[in-house]
C-alpha cells in the first residue's frame, strides 16, 4: 500500500478555499478531490486507499457534523479534519467525541494543516491494514468445518483437550485432530496466536450447540 497515492477529500462551499487547498494538498504528492457540498461525498464510492477528509463545518443543506454522523459507520478509515471560521468549544467537543482527527480554525497555517493531513493519512493506513488482516482471518475461518470451529472456540476459551472432548462428546484424539487442522487452516503458530486471531474476529467463532 506504500506505493498507492493517498487521497485527500476536500469539502468546502467556498471556491477560493477549495482552490487554495487543492494546490496545497497536491504539492506533497497527495491526490486532492474537491467537493462543494456534503451530498457529493455521500454519493462518492468508498476508496480502499489511505485517505482523509478536510471538511468545512458550515455547509449548505448538510453541515459538517451531519455528514460526519452519516459516514462514521462505514468510513472509519477516512479520518476527518474539520475546518471552521470561528471557535466553538461545544461543537469541537462533539466532533472530536464522534471521532474527528482534528478541528482547525481558519485562517489556516499551511504547516499545521499539512501536519494534520499527514497524521490522518497515517491513521488511515493503520486502519486499512488492520481491516485487511481481519478480512484475511475471516476468509481463513470460513474454510473451517463446523466441528473444527467448535473445537477451536472451546480450546481458545481455555478448556483442555479432555474437557473439550467431554463437552462435545467426542474422543480426545478427535479433538486433537480437529485442533491441529484448525491451527493449520488459520496459520496459527501457537495456541496463543490462535486465541489472538479469534479475538480479532470477534463474533462468529463461538462454539455451536
Amino acid at each position: 500500500m506504500a506505493d498507492v497515492t493517498p487521497i485527500v477529500f476536500i469539502v468546502d462551499d467556498d471556491i477560493s478555499v477549495r482552490e487554495s487547498l487543492d494546490l496545497l494538498i497536491d504539492h506533497p504528492g497527495w491526490q486532492p478531490r474537491l467537493f462543494a457540498a456534503a451530498n457529493e461525498v455521500l454519493v462518492t464510492p468508498r476508496v480502499l486507499v489511505p485517505s482523509c477528509l478536510i471538511l468545512d463545518f458550515s455547509l449548505p443543506e448538510i453541515d459538517g457534523l451531519q455528514l460526519q454522523e452519516r459516514i462514521a459507520g462505514d468510513r472509519i478509515d477516512m479520518p476527518i479534519i474539520f475546518l471552521t471560521g470561528y471557535d466553538d468549544v461545544p461543537m469541537t467537543v462533539k466532533a472530536m467525541k464522534a471521532g474527528a482527527a482534528e478541528f482547525l480554525t481558519k485562517p489556516l497555517r499551511d504547516d499545521v494543516l499539512l501536519s494534520a493531513v499527514r497524521n490522518a493519512i497515517e491513521r488511515s493506513q493503520v486502519i486499512l491494514s488492520e481491516q485487511a488482516q481481519v478480512q484475511q482471518l475471516r476468509e481463513r475461518s470460513e474454510t473451517l468445518t463446523a466441528r473444527e470451529r467448535e473445537v477451536m472456540a472451546l480450546v481458545v476459551s481455555g478448556l483442555l483437550n479432555k474437557q473439550v472432548a467431554g463437552e462435545l462428546t467426542i474422543s480426545e484424539i478427535t479433538v486433537k485432530a480437529h485442533r491441529g487442522k484448525a491451527m493449520r487452516k488459520m496459520k496459527a503458530r501457537s495456541l496463543a496466536d490462535l486465541a489472538k486471531m479469534t479475538s480479532r474476529l470477534g463474533i462468529g467463532l463461538t462454539a455451536k450447540a
